[in-house]
Protein backbone atom coordinates (compact mmCIF):
# COMPACT_ATOMS: atom_id res chain seq x y z
CA UNK A 1 0.00 0.00 0.00
CA UNK A 2 0.86 3.24 -0.79
CA UNK A 3 -0.15 6.73 0.73
CA UNK A 4 -0.38 10.16 -1.46
CA UNK A 5 -1.17 13.53 -1.32
CA UNK A 6 -2.79 14.27 -4.14
CA UNK A 7 -4.96 18.14 -4.55
CA UNK A 8 -4.46 18.07 -0.98
CA UNK A 9 -6.36 14.79 -0.08
CA UNK A 10 -4.66 11.55 1.61
CA UNK A 11 -5.10 8.46 -0.77
CA UNK A 12 -3.92 5.06 0.33
CA UNK A 13 -3.35 2.91 -2.62
CA UNK A 14 -2.87 -0.43 -3.81
CA UNK A 15 -0.62 -0.13 -6.52
CA UNK A 16 3.02 -1.90 -7.33
CA UNK A 17 5.73 0.49 -6.58
CA UNK A 18 7.01 0.72 -10.17
CA UNK A 19 3.45 1.25 -11.37
CA UNK A 20 3.47 5.33 -12.86
CA UNK A 21 2.10 7.68 -11.33
CA UNK A 22 -0.42 8.45 -14.39
CA UNK A 23 -2.13 5.43 -13.98
CA UNK A 24 -2.41 5.63 -10.14
CA UNK A 25 -4.15 8.73 -10.31
CA UNK A 26 -6.67 7.53 -13.19
CA UNK A 27 -7.50 4.43 -12.27
CA UNK A 28 -6.93 4.13 -8.75
CA UNK A 29 -7.42 7.70 -7.32
CA UNK A 30 -10.18 8.63 -10.44
CA UNK A 31 -8.38 11.78 -11.27
CA UNK A 32 -8.65 11.08 -14.77
CA UNK A 33 -7.68 14.89 -16.01
CA UNK A 34 -3.98 14.15 -16.64
CA UNK A 35 -4.23 12.54 -20.34
CA UNK A 36 -1.48 9.56 -21.57
CA UNK A 37 -0.17 10.84 -24.40
CA UNK A 38 3.09 9.21 -25.10
CA UNK A 39 4.50 7.14 -22.56
CA UNK A 40 7.82 8.07 -22.56
CA UNK A 41 7.78 11.67 -21.45
CA UNK A 42 7.82 13.49 -24.61
CA UNK A 43 4.48 14.81 -25.15
CA UNK A 44 3.44 16.39 -22.05
CA UNK A 45 0.22 15.29 -21.64
CA UNK A 46 0.95 13.60 -18.34
CA UNK A 47 2.38 16.67 -16.37
CA UNK A 48 1.49 16.95 -13.11
CA UNK A 49 3.23 18.92 -10.10
CA UNK A 50 4.91 17.56 -7.43
CA UNK A 51 5.54 20.09 -5.02
CA UNK A 52 4.84 23.02 -7.39
CA UNK A 53 6.98 21.17 -10.09
CA UNK A 54 5.89 19.70 -13.07
CA UNK A 55 7.30 16.56 -13.77
CA UNK A 56 5.70 13.95 -15.86
CA UNK A 57 3.80 11.54 -14.42
CA UNK A 58 3.93 8.37 -17.55
CA UNK A 59 7.27 7.71 -16.40
CA UNK A 60 7.25 8.40 -12.97
CA UNK A 61 6.79 5.23 -10.52
CA UNK A 62 4.50 6.06 -7.87
CA UNK A 63 7.84 4.54 -4.96
CA UNK A 64 9.56 7.69 -6.42
CA UNK A 65 7.10 10.33 -4.67
CA UNK A 66 7.57 9.94 -0.78
CA UNK A 67 5.86 12.69 1.13
CA UNK A 68 5.93 15.24 -1.72
CA UNK A 69 2.44 17.18 -2.54
CA UNK A 70 0.66 15.88 -6.30
CA UNK A 71 -0.96 18.51 -7.63
CA UNK A 72 -2.85 17.25 -10.61
CA UNK A 73 -5.20 19.82 -13.41
CA UNK A 74 -8.23 19.69 -11.25
CA UNK A 75 -6.59 21.54 -8.53
CA UNK A 76 -4.38 23.67 -10.00
CA UNK A 77 -6.63 26.73 -10.31
CA UNK A 78 -6.42 26.42 -6.45
CA UNK A 79 -3.34 28.03 -6.61
CA UNK A 80 -2.48 32.14 -7.54
CA UNK A 81 -0.20 30.74 -10.67
CA UNK A 82 -2.93 28.02 -11.62
CA UNK A 83 -5.93 30.35 -11.37
CA UNK A 84 -3.99 33.11 -13.78
CA UNK A 85 -3.12 30.56 -16.02
CA UNK A 86 -6.59 29.20 -16.09
CA UNK A 87 -8.36 32.60 -16.97
CA UNK A 88 -5.90 33.68 -19.45
CA UNK A 89 -6.71 30.46 -21.49
CA UNK A 90 -10.10 30.86 -21.35
CA UNK A 91 -9.98 34.70 -21.92
CA UNK A 92 -8.12 33.71 -25.28
CA UNK A 93 -9.80 31.05 -25.98
CA UNK A 94 -6.30 29.03 -26.43
CA UNK A 95 -7.87 25.07 -26.59
CA UNK A 96 -9.02 23.10 -29.63
CA UNK A 97 -8.91 19.92 -29.24
CA UNK A 98 -7.63 19.72 -25.74
CA UNK A 99 -6.02 16.93 -24.86
CA UNK A 100 -2.70 18.43 -24.53
CA UNK A 101 -3.92 21.42 -22.33
CA UNK A 102 -4.40 19.61 -18.96
CA UNK A 103 0.03 19.19 -19.57
CA UNK A 104 0.11 22.85 -21.30
CA UNK A 105 -1.22 24.20 -18.62
CA UNK A 106 0.66 22.63 -15.63
CA UNK A 107 3.82 23.54 -17.01
CA UNK A 108 2.86 27.26 -17.55
CA UNK A 109 1.86 26.80 -13.97
CA UNK A 110 4.76 25.78 -12.78
CA UNK A 111 6.82 28.46 -14.62
CA UNK A 112 4.43 31.34 -13.56
CA UNK A 113 5.33 30.02 -9.31
CA UNK A 114 9.05 29.77 -10.19
CA UNK A 115 9.26 32.92 -12.42
CA UNK A 116 6.56 35.26 -12.64
CA UNK A 117 8.06 37.74 -15.35
CA UNK A 118 9.03 35.07 -17.94
CA UNK A 119 10.77 36.15 -21.19
CA UNK A 120 9.70 34.14 -24.37
CA UNK A 121 13.01 32.22 -23.72
CA UNK A 122 12.19 31.01 -20.72
CA UNK A 123 8.11 30.34 -21.89
CA UNK A 124 10.13 28.59 -24.75
CA UNK A 125 12.33 26.76 -22.56
CA UNK A 126 9.62 25.89 -20.04
CA UNK A 127 7.57 24.66 -22.08
CA UNK A 128 9.66 22.46 -24.56
CA UNK A 129 8.16 19.14 -24.26
CA UNK A 130 4.48 19.98 -24.34
CA UNK A 131 3.29 19.12 -27.57
CA UNK A 132 0.26 20.40 -29.18
CA UNK A 133 -1.12 18.45 -32.14
CA UNK A 134 -3.44 21.47 -33.29
CA UNK A 135 -0.66 24.39 -33.25
CA UNK A 136 -2.04 26.32 -30.78
CA UNK A 137 1.31 27.76 -29.37
CA UNK A 138 1.03 31.27 -30.35
CA UNK A 139 -1.94 31.39 -28.44
CA UNK A 140 -0.01 29.45 -25.24
CA UNK A 141 2.31 31.58 -25.51
CA UNK A 142 0.13 35.00 -25.35
CA UNK A 143 -1.81 32.95 -22.74
CA UNK A 144 1.09 32.68 -20.52
CA UNK A 145 2.21 36.50 -20.76
CA UNK A 146 -1.14 37.62 -19.98
CA UNK A 147 -1.58 35.22 -17.02
CA UNK A 148 2.16 36.90 -16.22
CA UNK A 149 1.25 40.34 -16.42
CA UNK A 150 -1.85 39.88 -13.76
CA UNK A 151 -1.50 41.16 -10.69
Amino acid sequence: MTTLTVNGQTHTVDAPPDMPLLWVLRDLVGLTGTKFGCGIAQCGACTVHLDGVAVRSCVLPVAAIGERRVTTIEAVGDTPAGRKVQTAWRQLDVVQCGYCQSGQVMSAASLLSSNPNPTDADIDAAMTGNICRCGTYNRIRAAIRQAAKEA
